[in-house]
């Protein structure tokens, strides 16, 4: 299994993941749904690569670059960094988004890419911890994010927002099993109004 940055060599199997992916699904948004080859090729993929330079970003956004979960030859999931926070990331989606495609959900891969992810956000993020949003609907991102050291520090009535230690020696702390605890006392172990880092994540081999 492998992350591999958005590229040219890969532009059929590129395409057909974009063109494939929900206009929105649990946050994250894809301008591209249904998207044609000839326009992916000529329009989509260079501005995906120009922004994470940097290069003709929309007013209000920031870098970002994204990437492919590979698994046996096959496109599972796409992830995107967000180079750095601004104000509306600050107060929304953070620095990492993930979209893992429905026929390979519940078997890791939203763990196994997140941490790959991980390893390259520690390298380009310039804030002293990884910021992330989920839907308060969604528990088994909630998962993800928990089974990689996050931890949840505050919420609104649809949203988590858990940060994950930019140094990779305290993430790696998994002092408990979710699994032994019901949904709801999982989240009052790991909802700490301080921020203090409590990992109630242990791997699980059934998550997305």
């Amino acid at each position: 299994m492998e992350l591999r940055e958005t590229n040219t060599a890969d532009l059929e199997q590129e395409w057909a993941f974009v063109r494939d992916m929900p206009e929105d699904e649990n946050g994250l948004t894809n301008s591209w749904h249904g998207v044609s080859r000839e326009t992916f090729a000529e329009k989509v993929l260079p501005q995906i690569m120009a922004w994470s330079r940097g290069e003709g970003l929309p007013e209000g956004y920031v870098p970002e670059t994204q990437y492919y979960l590979w698994d046996e030859g096959r496109i599972v999931g796409q992830f995107r960094i967000r180079h750095y926070l601004c104000e509306s990331l600050r107060a929304g989606a953070g620095h990492i988004g993930y979209f893992i495609a429905k026929p390979y959900r519940n078997r890791g891969y939203g763990t196994l890419g997140l941490r790959l992810t991980l390893e390259k956000a520690r390298k380009i993020i310039p804030e002293d911890e990884i910021w992330l949003r989920v839907n308060r609907d969604n528990p088994a991102s909630l998962r993800v994010m928990l089974n990689n050291g996050g931890r949840v520090v505050s919420e609104d009535e649809a949203h988590y927002f858990v940060r994950i230690p930019k140094d990779a020696g305290r993430a790696a702390v998994r002092p408990a099993d979710p699994r032994d605890l019901p949904d709801a006392a999982v989240l009052a172990c790991v909802l700490q109004p301080d921020s203090r880092p409590v990992n109630m994540a242990a791997e699980l081999s059934d998550l997305p």
